[in-house]
C-alpha cells in the first residue's frame, strides 16, 4: 500500500479545544439549571453537535432549554478563545512539516461546524497548512459514520485505502477505519474503547509518537 495522504482530526487532537468545549459545554448546562458531568460529558466527545444535541434530550428530557444552551456554550467559547486563543497539540507542527517536505498532501476532517473550524484554525494560526477541511455540516452523516473520511479522500483525489487518519475520539477512529484508512489514535480526555483499540492501526501518547509511526507507514510504502 502506498500512502498517499494523511488526514487530520481537528478538536483534541490537533488544537487543545477539548478542555475549551468541556468547560463551555459545561457552564452553559449550569446557568440552565442542570449538571452535565465529566463521564457524560465524555461520551459525547468526536461526535457532531447535532448528535450530541439529540443525547442532551434523551438524558435531561425535551424540556431541556436547547436553544438558549446552544447560545450560551457558543458565547462562553467564542469569549475564551478570542481572549486566549487555542494552543496545538505537542509535535503537531513538526508533523505538518515533514509531512509538506516529503510532499503528502494534508486534509482536515472534523466534527465541528465550518465557522467552528475557520475560528479555531486561525486562532491556532493554522488557516492556510490544509488542502481540504472538511466539516460535520458537509455530509451527511457525522462521526462514526465514514461519511466525512470518505468526502475528505474525494476532495484529495486519493483512494480512502490509501490515507492515513490520525483521530483522538472512539467516533473518529470507527469513522475513520470504517472508510478503509490506516488509522492512529492519540488519546485526548478519554481513554480510548476497546473497539477504537481494535479498529485503530496502533494508539499513540502523542503526535510525536504518532510521527514515528507515520515515518514508518510513509517509508515502508515507498521500499
Amino acid at each position: 500500500m502506498k500512502i498517499a495522504a494523511v488526514i487530520f482530526d481537528m478538536d483534541g487532537l490537533m488544537l487543545d479545544t477539548e478542555s475549551i468545549y468541556k468547560l463551555s459545554w459545561q457552564k452553559a448546562a449550569e446557568d440552565c439549571g442542570y449538571v452535565l458531568d465529566d463521564p457524560f460529558y465524555l461520551t459525547l466527545i468526536g461526535q457532531p453537535n447535532e448528535a450530541c444535541e439529540a443525547v442532551l434530550l434523551e438524558r435531561f428530557g425535551l424540556d431541556f432549554p436547547l436553544a438558549d444552551f446552544r447560545g450560551r456554550w457558543s458565547s462562553i467559547w467564542r469569549t475564551e478563545v478570542e481572549s486566549s486563543g487555542i494552543p496545538t497539540k505537542v509535535g503537531l507542527l513538526d508533523l505538518l512539516s515533514f509531512l509538506r517536505k516529503e510532499q503528502v498532501p494534508v486534509a482536515i476532517a472534523t466534527s465541528s461546524d465550518r465557522d467552528y473550524a475557520d475560528l479555531s484554525l486561525r486562532a491556532a494560526g493554522l488557516a492556510s497548512m490544509f488542502e481540504h477541511i472538511v466539516t460535520a455540516d458537509q455530509v451527511a452523516r457525522g462521526k462514526p459514520a465514514p461519511d466525512i473520511y470518505l468526502e475528505s479522500a474525494r476532495r484529495l483525489g486519493v483512494d480512502p485505502s490509501r490515507c492515513i487518519a490520525l483521530e483522538d475520539s472512539d467516533a473518529g477512529v470507527l469513522a475513520a477505519s470504517a472508510a478503509g484508512m490506516t488509522t492512529v489514535m492519540v488519546p485526548d480526555l478519554k481513554p480510548p474503547s476497546a473497539e477504537a483499540q481494535q479498529a485503530a492501526f496502533c494508539v499513540a501518547s502523542s503526535l510525536l509518537e504518532a510521527k514515528e509511526e507515520i515515518v514508518y507507514l510513509l517509508m515502508n510504502s515507498r521500499a
